[in-house]
């Protein structure tokens, strides 16, 4: 295949989705986005977001970097699937009771607003240090 047909490709496939977002999300809002507007179960939700966060990529690198690692990656996904376990069976129907879309709205709402810039730029900050790729012993 050519570059310029993979190129024509991907930009037909943005090109559909971006037609398909017009059309179906006019009336949209966060609440439809997050929650559904509570049409739909927290179970269903969590299924949805769990799957959404495991991506394609994953499933094609992931199986060669755990046989390049000798298999020291499994720790990771074992806390994945605890991680996840949490936040689908404890987090979201907290949020779903408490009609809540994030946590920095949760600390928005007990703490004030200066909890709330402090939590996302604590996320922030953690995503930009996780990108340097430090060694451990740095710090």
């Amino acid at each position: 295949m050519q570059p310029l047909h993979i190129l024509l490709l991907i930009l037909a496939y943005f090109g559909v989705l971006i037609l398909i977002s017009y059309i179906t999300g006019k009336s949209a809002n966060n609440q439809t986005f997050f929650k559904a507007n509570n049409s739909s179960p927290w179970y269903l939700v969590a299924f949805g977001m769990i799957g959404a966060s495991l991506s394609g990529v994953t499933f094609i690198s992931v199986p060669g970097w755990i046989e390049g690692d000798k298999m020291s990656y499994m720790q990771m996904v074992l806390g994945y699937v605890l991680g996840y376990a949490v936040i689908g069976l404890v987090l979201l129907p907290l949020y779903y009771r408490l009609n809540l879309t994030s946590i920095y709205t949760y600390l928005e709402g007990r703490f004030g607003r200066y909890s709330y810039k402090t939590g996302a730029s604590l996320l922030l900050f953690s995503y930009f240090l996780e990108r340097l790729e430090l060694p451990f012993d740095y710090f």
